[in-house]
């Protein structure tokens, strides 16, 4: 048996012995500059007493994947098309959105227009990296991290980067001087390929510096851990997800991204993990 195998069974007898859950879990969220990884610190601070939940930063969810299979966290958010069945859900967190990022003033108008050209399709490792893997772009591909990429664009290094984040991501809010490609044209390829875990949303005018809607690819974002996990911790992390939904939203996103009790338990093909199933249902019949 592993050792945080046994100290997860351990924080259970502490649960069921004491009441309440209490013990510490390790949460691996995302990169610096991302909304996941703000959400996961929120997730820390709202966190009921005698439970610690303690963020990383990671390169993005293909890490994140890696670190749970490997036993060096307890919980990870990973978006949909990154997550195996062989995982469980906590919650769907937030909608993702796929962000093709150019400069404003770019003659790139969309995605033919970068056929040759260097474009970073996300850090090694994340999300955007699998989901740039299956777009059709042609391009000179590179993988950056985010503050990379964006440095990269302005300095001229690059032609475009791929972001797959919640909207808005506060490193791309701060910027000026940057616009978003339309991927709706992707849709119908890649939901034939790999299925409806690939949605059409739409990046609303005025979230960065775009005039207009852009509409572009979702993705469901999980919090998800091994089956392993005790019941008891699936629960308390369920009622916090539920009871304290409006303090786990990051300033930047209010009014753009919400927790709904109804969307929590829409995970797709990763099921729920029985004691967040049960708490759901204790919680809302």
């Amino acid at each position: 048996m592993k050792r945080r195998t046994f100290l997860l069974g351990a924080l259970a007898v502490s649960a069921c012995s004491s009441g309440e859950p209490s013990g510490s879990l390790v949460l691996a969220a995302g990169e610096e500059g991302g909304l996941y990884l703000d959400f996961a610190r929120l997730l820390a601070a709202n966190a009921p007493s005698g439970l610690r939940i303690t963020p990383v930063a990671s390169g993005g969810s293909m890490d994140n994947l890696n670190r749970l299979r490997a036993g060096e966290v307890d919980l990870a958010l990973t978006l949909a098309d990154s997550a195996t069945p062989e995982l469980l859900a906590l919650g769907r967190v937030y909608e993702n959105y796929l962000q093709l990022v150019v400069l404003a003033d770019s003659p790139v108008r969309g995605v033919a227009d970068l056929a040759g050209k260097p474009v970073s399709l996300g850090a090694l490792g994340s999300g955007a990296a699998l989901q740039g893997s299956r777009l059709e772009l042609g391009a000179d591909v590179r993988h950056m991290p985010l503050d990379d990429a964006v440095d990269a664009l302005k300095r001229g290094e690059i032609t475009a980067f791929l972001w797959s984040g919640g909207v808005p991501t506060p490193r791309l809010a701060r910027e000026r001087g940057l616009r978003l490609l339309p991927l709706d044209g992707q849709i119908p390829r890649l939901r034939a390929a790999y299925g409806s875990v690939y949605e059409l949303v739409t990046v609303r005018a005025g979230v960065y510096d775009s005039v207009a809607e852009v509409p572009t690819v979702g993705t469901a974002n999980l919090l998800v851990c091994k089956p392993t996990l005790p019941d008891e911790l699936a629960g308390a992390v369920v009622r916090m997800l539920v009871q304290r939904a409006a303090q786990l939203v990051p300033a930047q996103a209010l009014g753009t991204q919400f927790l709904d009790v109804r969307s929590l338990i829409v995970t797709g093909r990763i099921g729920l993990h029985p004691g967040a199933a049960a708490e759901y249902r204790r919680l809302h019949g």
